[in-house]
C-alpha cells in the first residue's frame, strides 16, 4: 500500500550509523544518553555513530474494513463475514510527521542496521516490525532486549544485540492477536449490532470476560442460603465447637446432652510448621495486590509500574514470570540492602536474603519477576507521584518478603468427647516471625489497615490425652452458607488468569484469558463501552455487570463467550510465537469460525426488550429544555437533534477520581453548580470537597471548580 507523507529535509554525512528506534521519547533520551547519542535533530538523536528515534506508540495498525472496499463504512449483514485477503497497514494521521521522520532515516544511504528497542515484548515487537515494513526498509535488523531502563542494563543489552530474526514468532504472534482480534471485533460488532439494532461492542476476549461476570452475578441471584448449627462448648480456658448440623432440633438436643456430660481430651496432635514466603510479582499479582490494598484499578497500576520503569526506578512492566534468573543471584543481597534501606516500613526489622528462594531459570521466559533497581539509592523518593510511590513500595516489599525467612510456628489440633460427639480446637504458637513480620509492618503502614491474624499467638493450654475438662457452658451458633462474591479487580484478574478455572494449580502453565500486558485494557475497554460498571461498597469496589451486559450475554452463541475457547486461542498464540503453529493454520481457524457464525446464528426470539433499559430523567437540557435521561454510558438529552451529553467516564471527572452521579447531574442541571465531596488531587494524593459549575458552550458540557474561601476550601 502506497502511503503519502510531507518530505523532510535531511543531509546525512558519510559517517556510518547505526540506527535505534525506541517506543517513546523518554525511552529514546535515556537510551541516547548511555550509547552517546546526544545531539538533538528534528526527530532524533544523534552522536558517537548512533542515531535514535522513536515509534510514539502505536504509529501503525491495522487498516479499517471501508479500506478494502468502502461499502464497508456502513454495517450490513450481506456483507459478512469481512475477511480480507491481503491484510493492510496504514500510519495514524496524528503520526504521520513522526513516521516521516523514521522512513527518512531508515532508508538513509549512510545508516547500515537498524536496532529495535521498543519495548521488549509481543506490543513493541508489532510496533517497530509495522513501521519497518511500511517504510519498506531492508537493513540488517538487530533487536535491543532488556527488563531495565538502568544505565548498566542498557549498556549490557547493547553489548549483546541479537540478531532480528530470533524473535521473528514474536512478531508473527503479535500480529496473528491483532488480526484475530480485528476478525472478531468488526464482524461480531457489525453481526450482532444489526441484528438487534443497536451498537454491541464484542471482543475476543472482552465477551468471554464478560460472561464470567454475569455468570457470577446470576449465581448470587439465584443462591438460596442454607442455615446450620454448631454446638460451641466453654471450657476453662478455650472453647472447642462440633460438626456443623442442618437440624436445629438435633442441635439443641446435643447441646442438651453435652450440659450435663463429662468433658474428655481424646487427641492432642501438634506439628512444627514452616510457611514459605510468597514468590515475587508478575505483572498481574501486583495488579491484584494493589487493587486489594490500595484501590487502584490494574490500569493505573500498569501506568504507574510504566512510569517507574522509565524512571529506571522498577523493572520491565509487563512479565508473566515471577523469578529471577541465575546471573542475578550475586547481585541481589546488594539490591536486597538498597531496598530495605530505602523503604520506611522495614524499621527495626532484621533483614536476610535467600536468593535461592527467587531464581528458577525454568519459570522466566521473556523476562523476570518485577523488582526494584539499584537506582532506589539516591533517589528522592518523597517527589514521586502518590501512585508511583505507593506501587514502588508494594513491589520493594515483596522483594524483601521473598527473600527473608520462612515464617514457622507449632500448631497444635485437639479433640476432646463429651456425650458421644466430638468438638475440636486449634491453637497457634508462632515461633519465627520470619516474612511475616515485614508483610505486618507494610500492612500496618497502610490506611485502613486491618489486624495481622497470621502473625497472632492463638495457644491452647497444655493439655493430655485422657485429661478430663471443666465443662462451663454449651452454646447453638447459627450460620447461614454465603453466596459467591462479587467480582473486583483483584478477583477478577484472578478469575482471567485461570479462565475462570477455581482448582488451577499455583505452578500450572497460565492459559487464560488474555496476556499480563493485555488484561488492564479489556477491563477499562468493558467499563468505556458501558458493560461493567465499578461499584463502592464498603471498602472494595466491585465489578457490576450492565443491563446490557447481561443481555449481551444472553444472545451470544457459545464460541464467543466461552472462556476455554479464548484460552485456546492464546495458547495456539503461544506455539506460533515458539514456531511450533503456522500463523495462516490459526487465521484459518479463527475465519471458518466466523463464517459458521454469520451462516448460522438465528435471533433469538422475545428479546425486543432485552436492549431497552429504562431511562429516568434527571432534569431539563440547558441546550434546548428537553429531557436528560440517565442511560449506560451517561446522561443524553432526549431530543433526537440535540447532542447535549454529560458522559460519566469523562476526562475531567476521572482525574478527580469520580463520576458523575445522577444526584451531581440533577444539581448541575436544575442550579448550574453541584457540591461533591472527595474529589482526588494527583497532586497532593488528597481529597477536597468543592463546589462544580457546568459550563456548557453550546458544543461540549465543560466543568470548573468553584471553593468557597470561607469554608477554607483548598484547589
Amino acid at each position: 500500500m502506497k502511503t503519502t507523507e510531507k518530505k523532510q529535509n535531511f543531509s546525512f554525512p558519510t559517517t556510518q550509523h547505526k540506527l535505534v528506534i525506541a517506543e517513546k521519547p523518554s525511552v529514546a533520551q535515556s537510551l541516547a544518553a548511555v550509547i552517546g547519542a546526544t545531539v538533538r535533530k528534528d526527530g532524533y538523536l544523534e552522536g558517537n555513530g548512533w542515531r535514535v528515534s522513536w515509534c510514539v506508540g502505536h504509529l501503525a495498525g491495522l487498516a479499517d474494513a471501508d479500506v478494502y472496499n468502502p461499502d464497508y463504512a456502513k454495517w450490513r449483514y450481506d456483507d459478512l463475514p469481512i475477511l480480507p485477503e491481503h491484510w493492510q497497514m496504514v500510519v495514524g494521521k496524528d503520526k504521520k510527521k513522526q513516521f516521516a521522520v523514521l522512513k527518512q532515516l531508515m532508508n538513509a544511504p549512510d545508516v547500515t542496521e537498524v536496532v529495535n528497542a521498543c519495548d521488549a515484548g509481543r506490543e513493541g515487537e508489532l510496533i517497530f516490525r509495522s513501521v519497518y515494513e511500511l517504510a519498506g526498509c531492508s537493513k540488517p535488523m538487530k533487536r535491543l532486549w532488556i527488563s531495565s531502563m538502568e544505565d548498566s542494563a542498557i549498556r549490557e543489552g547493547f553489548a549483546n544485540l541479537r540478531p532480528g530474526s530470533e524473535y521473528d514468532g514474536l512478531h508473527q504472534a503479535a500480529l496473528c492477536r491483532a488480526k484475530a482480534d480485528w476478525l472478531v471485533g468488526i464482524n461480531a460488532t457489525r453481526l450482532f449490532s444489526v441484528l438487534y439494532h443497536r451498537t454491541l461492542n464484542i471482543g475476543r476476549v472482552m465477551s468471554p470476560t464478560l460472561a464470567l461476570i454475569v455468570q457470577r452475578e446470576a449465581e448470587i441471584d439465584t443462591f438460596k442460603p442454607v442455615p446450620f448449627y454448631t454446638v460451641v462448648l466453654e471450657l476453662t480456658d478455650f472453647s472447642v465447637s462440633g460438626e456443623r448440623m442442618a437440624d436445629k432440633d438435633a442441635a439443641e438436643q446435643q447441646k442438651a446432652a453435652c450440659q450435663g456430660a463429662a468433658a474428655t481430651v481424646k487427641k492432642v496432635e501438634r506439628r512444627d510448621k514452616s510457611e514459605k514466603p510468597p514468590v515475587l510479582y508478575d505483572l498481574t499479582t501486583l495488579q491484584r495486590d494493589a487493587n486489594r490494598l490500595l484501590g487502584y484499578t490494574a490500569q493505573q497500576t500498569l501506568d504507574y509500574l510504566q512510569n517507574l520503569y522509565e524512571k529506571k526506578l522498577c523493572t520491565y512492566p509487563r512479565t508473566d514470570s515471577r523469578y529471577l534468573t541465575s546471573d542475578m543471584a550475586e547481585g541481589l543481597p546488594v539490591l536486597v540492602n538498597l531496598v530495605a534501606n530505602a523503604i520506611p516500613f522495614r524499621k527495626g526489622i532484621a533483614i536476610s536474603c535467600d536468593a535461592a528462594q527467587v531464581i528458577n531459570d525454568k519459570k522466566v521466559t521473556d523476562h523476570h519477576a518485577v523488582i526494584p533497581t539499584r537506582n532506589l539509592q539516591g533517589a528522592d523518593l518523597s517527589g514521586l507521584p502518590v501512585g508511583e510511590k505507593a506501587v514502588l513500595e508494594l513491589v520493594s516489599q515483596r522483594l524483601l518478603c521473598a527473600v527473608a525467612e520462612p515464617h514457622t510456628y507449632s500448631e497444635t489440633a485437639v479433640t476432646v468427647e463429651c456425650a458421644g460427639a466430638e468438638f475440636t480446637a486449634k491453637g497457634k504458637t508462632v515461633k519465627r516471625l520470619g516474612w511475616r513480620a515485614l508483610d505486618a509492618a507494610y500492612h500496618s503502614a497502610l490506611k485502613n489497615a486491618e489486624p495481622d491474624k497470621e502473625t497472632e499467638d492463638k495457644s491452647l493450654p497444655e493439655l493430655t490425652e485422657g485429661q478430663s475438662l471443666s465443662l462451663s457452658g454449651a452454646t447453638v451458633k447459627e450460620g447461614k452458607t454465603s453466596p459467591p462474591k462479587h467480582f473486583t479487580e483483584d478477583t477478577l484478574l484472578s478469575a482471567m488468569e485461570t479462565a475462570g478455572k477455581d482448582d488451577m494449580p499455583e505452578d500450572a502453565e497460565r492459559q487464560g484469558l488474555g496476556t499480563p500486558a493485555t488484561r488492564a485494557g479489556i477491563l477499562e475497554k468493558l467499563v468505556s463501552t458501558g458493560f461493567l460498571e465499578r461499584k463502592k461498597s464498603k471498602k472494595t469496589v466491585q465489578l457490576m455487570p450492565s443491563h446490557d451486559a447481561v443481555s449481551l450475554i444472553t444472545v451470544l452463541p457459545e464460541q464467543l463467550q466461552s472462556p476455554l475457547l479464548t484460552t485456546e486461542w492464546e495458547h495456539r498464540l503461544s506455539e506460533i510465537e515458539r514456531g511450533e503453529l503456522a500463523p495462516e493454520d490459526f487465521m484459518g481457524g479463527i475465519a471458518a469460525m466466523l463464517k459458521e457464525l454469520v451462516g448460522t446464528y438465528q435471533v433469538i426470539k422475545g428479546t425486543e426488550y432485552l436492549f431497552t433499559p429504562p431511562r429516568e430523567v434527571v432534569g431539563k437540557c440547558p441546550r434546548c429544555g428537553g429531557d436528560v435521561a440517565e442511560l449506560q454510558k451517561g446522561f443524553f438529552c432526549q431530543t433526537e437533534s440535540c447532542k447535549f451529553a454529560i458522559w460519566k467516564n469523562n476526562k475531567w471527572w476521572e482525574l478527580k477520581r469520580k463520576q458523575p452521579t445522577k444526584a451531581i447531574v440533577t444539581a448541575l442541571l436544575k442550579d448550574g453548580r453541584a457540591h461533591v465531596t472527595g474529589l482526588y488531587s494527583e497532586k497532593t494524593g488528597k481529597t477536597y470537597d468543592a463546589t462544580v459549575v457546568l459550563e456548557d458552550d453550546g458544543r461540549y458540557a465543560n466543568f470548573k471548580l468553584a471553593f468557597d474561601r470561607q469554608k477554607g476550601g483548598a484547589k
